[in-house]
């Protein structure tokens, strides 16, 4: 019995080393899959939007790296994705990252102007292949998926008077003002840009903006853990984030139509 009973907790401490070790080792798989994500999204890049070398220093290839070249490359494809989507009717965003300025435009012409007080960018749209970044924003970016803290469309109910002496002029605060205003808006190339109030309002601006971010972390966590589950390379997102007032924050995302179009200049 006394045998028994030692065999049996040693068949219990070698099933825990097992599942122990399958546990580290599926989490060291899981770390060093999502790790080569961004360097994997980097080659699709430059797969798709780079250029293809010939070998050798070629004039062409030397364009490349110089300075001056990517500069009015950059002015160019920003204008080009302008222009393309000026000949809709709708309403699209512009981001200018250089100058930190968002614009809401129309038929090319600006409606709205907004200050970015402060912008973070992924390092694969900051420390990489430039000419493949540029080109890939040279085209409208679709909004294909949103995410916000407010909603797109406020409803307001209202009773209908019954005759004019019952009428009386609607005088109703912006009961949303009170409400965070942060949105994700995810583009059709995976490229995903957060907008952030710039200040706080309220007490529960800052548990709501955990919330947001929470919700936005465990969805991707999620999303990787289905890839590597079957053997693929988690897609990685890069990502753009502003932080604006939030007045303007409200418009910004009131205005895009929810299938808008943006233009992004790095």
């Amino acid at each position: 019995m006394e045998n028994q009973g030692n065999n049996s907790k040693r068949g219990g401490k070698i099933v825990l080393i097992i599942f122990s070790a399958l546990i580290v080792a599926f989490i060291l798989y899981y770390t060093i899959m999502l790790m080569s994500a961004p360097a994997r999204k980097l080659y699709e890049i430059r797969e798709k939007y780079g250029v293809q070398k010939t070998g050798g220093n070629t004039p062409a290839e030397k364009l490349l790296t110089d300075s001056t070249y990517l500069s009015l490359y950059k002015e160019k494809a920003f204008l080009q994705s302008r222009i393309a989507m000026a000949e809709s009717d709708s309403i699209y965003l512009t981001l200018d990252i250089p100058d930190s300025v968002a614009n809401l435009e129309l038929s090319g012409v600006t409606v709205h102007q907004v200050k970015l007080r402060e912008i973070k960018l992924s390092r694969i749209l900051r420390a990489s292949d430039n000419y493949a970044i540029i080109s890939m924003l040279s085209s409208p970016l679709n909004i294909v998926r949103y995410y916000a803290t407010i909603k797109k469309e406020p409803l307001m109910i209202k009773m209908a008077p019954k005759d004019t002496s019952e009428f009386k002029p609607d005088i109703i605060p912006d009961t949303t003002d009170r409400e965070p205003v942060n949105y994700l808006l995810e583009m059709d190339n995976s490229m995903k840009i957060y907008f952030y109030q710039d200040t706080d309002t309220s007490k529960s601006d800052k548990k709501e903006l955990f919330f947001f971010n929470s919700a936005d972390r465990i969805n991707s966590c999620l999303n990787s853990l289905k890839n590597v589950v079957r053997g693929k390379v988690p897609e990685y997102k890069p990502y753009i984030k502003v932080w604006l007032p939030k007045a303007d924050a409200k418009i910004l995302y009131r205005a895009l139509p929810r299938k808008g179009q943006v233009a992004v200049c790095l």
